[in-house]
């Protein structure tokens, strides 16, 4: 029999520690929370301090049953919940309804899963950290009021399974303004010149700089011309040139919010994804006989950039062994926190850095490799040596106006050998170089090419922009930025255009209601504070109580104001243009979790929906009869089929092309690479560039 229990979250985790604890430990998992606020009620007292009626989770109960018994047993239980303000509220809970001291040595936290972390925090358990548990319990009950007070008011005046929460609420009004600048947006017309330029038989790019040493902007045509009619002739005088020497430092290890965003850059995944794969990686992948399960990536909820002294000495002697000792950091200053920042458990990082990618290629699914890669590359990248640039600025100038080139080269890549972050506009780094100019010397315009251009209005979030806004404005915490954006979208508040969120109608409507009879809980500052707050709880410098009470005291008449006022409004359903084939109605156009879809105006009495058909004016190559459109998969993925489907089952993820291929006749697609889109043929290995 067993002298410890210890009770963890998961049986992923269960399992892992388990094993290194040996056999006087039982390690069981409790499945996340045992006990919550009702789902049927507020399950706050206001009237009585805001007290929180807990209840144990419908289906919980044999799970509570089982820990009971097994503490029963044991001589000592520990409570071993993940290291955050979630992982303590866990403990607490289970504390209570294991009749567990909460002052007493119960709690134990490590921030990886390794036989040396989990073994070195048993040495020190603690008591649970009641601040910890208040600032979760404030968030949670803070929560609770906002959307059990106003989520039926949106019932009662707008329609059924409305919601609205605190952090939600500020995330669609970031989307929503961001649509009206886009829609208030009046492009502004300037002009750039750009030339190629020939030095023997060299070419080189220049552009357009100022008049007699002076920038100048281009605003119209007219001052295009101005520009050339100054110009004497094709030859243009080396007036001066720049060289010097730039350091690029390396990117801090991920924070939760950091890792959200550059794996929507460069792997395509979903901020809830991104958390999903990352908790695998944290509770532990069975690695085979030699290792067994072992846990790969520190705590994945964080907002520190700080490293470890051990991770820090490791990952030295694996960067001088892998590349030598001019690779390694010399290891001045310590980076920047985001303003803020709990720095409550590291950054995110492998637990080993010996345990690199290719060692791992066929034990972890093509998902969690992917991320692990990222992360140990960023980590890795984080201990190197800066970069070493040469860059070159050359002054070219013909009866005073001033073209001007630039050129840089990698002259030391440092830890750009290993990893370089990557960035929303998808522009790629390449080495720009200039042939050799010396002051004094000619160069001879071979082409001059005015440009017309308008401004841009600014782009739509998508998921890593909105999470680096949210992170910047200091809402929310890394635990709530996944949540957040599923929320607005299972909502229908929002949709997916281009990977980019777009305000839907409902949404629209949902914020007007909020602007006006609940202004503070779409006021970004306003949220903004309540997080630092909510900190100021787990700090011990202020009473979860008060903090709650002061929020009620200027919520609890807005609601009364709500509830007399508010109209109702009905949202009326766009007609679609063609009428149901199962019983004559028109079909309107509806909004779901997955976006638009057709429907019949005759519900309930009709149920027929059907997907929004996007034709690409190309025939199915299957059947030769229906046209090929393009549709959405359940996890909003674009694919392409037949319109008679389900007579004609002819899929493809890549997008069909009208014309056959030249060699065979066979159907051409479009794939999608990191270098562009190519052609291919499905039939036979004829390859060709997508024309842009």
């Amino acid at each position: 029999m067993a002298d410890y229990l210890v009770i963890v979250e998961s049986p992923a985790k269960a399992k892992t520690i388990e094993r290194y604890l040996g056999k006087k430990y039982k390690v069981k998992a409790s499945m996340g929370h045992v006990r919550d606020l009702p789902r049927s009620q507020t399950g706050v007292d206001v009237d009585n301090n805001f007290q929180p009626k807990y209840i144990t989770i419908r289906g919980k109960g044999p799970v509570l049953k089982e820990l009971k018994k097994e503490a029963k047993k044991a001589k000592k239980v520990y409570l071993a919940a993940d290291p955050d303000r979630e992982g303590e509220a866990i403990a607490w809970h289970l504390a209570h309804s294991l009749d567990i001291d909460e002052k007493s040595k119960c709690r134990v936290v490590f921030n990886e899963i390794t036989k040396d972390a989990v073994k070195e925090s048993f040495k020190h358990p603690r008591n649970i950290n009641m601040n910890l548990v208040d600032a979760q319990q404030a968030r949670r009950i803070l929560d609770r009021l906002v959307g059990y007070n106003i989520s039926p008011i949106l019932w009662k005046k707008v329609k059924k399974g409305l919601s609205a929460g605190r952090v939600q609420s500020v995330a669609l009004r970031l989307v929503l303004d961001r649509e009206k600048e886009i829609q208030n947006f009046k492009p502004e017309e300037y002009w750039t010149i750009e030339a190629d330029f020939l030095k023997g038989k060299d070419t080189f790019q220049g552009a357009f700089y100022g008049l007699k040493g002076k920038k100048e902007k281009l605003q119209s045509k007219k001052d295009v011309d101005n520009v050339l009619n100054q110009l004497k002739g094709d030859e243009f005088n080396v007036a001066k040139v720049n060289k010097r020497e730039r350091r690029r430092n390396p990117s801090a290890p991920f924070t939760t919010s950091s890792l959200q965003q550059e794996a929507a850059r460069k792997l395509n995944f979903r901020a809830k994804k991104t958390m999903m794969v990352a908790q695998q990686l944290y509770e532990g992948i069975d690695l085979g006989k030699k290792e067994g399960t072992v846990g790969l990536i520190t705590y994945m909820r964080t907002d520190s950039t700080r490293v470890s002294d051990t991770a820090k000495t490791e990952a030295t002697n694996y960067i001088e062994q892998s590349y030598g000792k001019e690779f390694l950091s010399a290891g001045k200053g310590k980076k920047k926190q985001t303003e803020g920042a709990q720095d409550a458990h590291e950054a995110i990082r492998p637990t080993s850095v010996f345990r690199d990618p290719k060692s791992l290629k066929g034990v972890l699914s093509r998902d969690q490799l992917r991320l692990y890669k990222l992360i140990w590359e960023r980590f890795v990248a984080s201990q190197m040596a800066p970069a070493i640039l040469d860059t070159v600025t050359a002054h070219l100038v013909n009866n005073e106006v001033e073209f001007r080139a630039t050129g840089s080269q990698v002259k030391f890549k440092g830890f750009m050998k290993v990893y370089i972050e990557g960035n929303d506009d998808n522009k790629k780094e390449e080495d720009k170089l200039l042939p050799p100019l010396e002051e004094g010397t000619k160069v001879k315009a071979k082409k001059i090419n005015p440009n017309q251009h308008f401004t841009q209005p600014p782009p739509r979030y998508t998921e890593a922009r909105l999470v680096k806004t949210l992170e910047e404005l200091g809402i929310g915490r890394p635990s709530t930025f996944a949540p957040t954006l599923d929320t607005i979208q299972r909502r229908g508040y929002v949709a997916l255009d281009n990977r980019r969120f777009v305000p839907t109608e409902l949404g629209e409507i949902v914020t007007d209601i909020m602007s006006e009879y609940f202004p503070e809980i779409i006021d970004v500052n306003f949220t903004a504070k309540m997080e630092t707050d909510l900190d100021s709880i787990e700090e011990g410098k202020n009473k979860w109580v008060k903090i709650i009470d002061s929020f009620y005291q200027g919520f609890e008449p807005r609601l009364e104001k709500a509830e007399k006022e508010m109209e109702k409004i009905e949202i009326k359903d766009e007609p679609a243009g063609e009428d149901c084939e199962k019983c004559g109605h028109e079909m309107v156009y509806k909004m779901g979790r997955y976006g638009k879809f057709l429907a019949c105006s005759n519900f309930p009495e009709c149920r027929n929906t059907k997907p929004i058909l996007k034709e690409i004016g190309v025939k199915c190559p299957n059947c030769k009869e229906g046209n090929i459109v393009e549709r959405k998969s359940k996890k909003r993925r674009t694919f392409y089929g037949c319109d008679r489907f389900p007579e004609c089952e002819f899929v493809s993820w890549d997008k069909p092309i009208e014309r056959p291929c030249p060699k065979c006749k066979g159907l051409l697609v479009e794939k999608k690479r990191k270098k562009g889109t190519q052609v291919q043929c499905v039939n036979c290995d004829y390859k060709e560039d997508a024309q842009q």
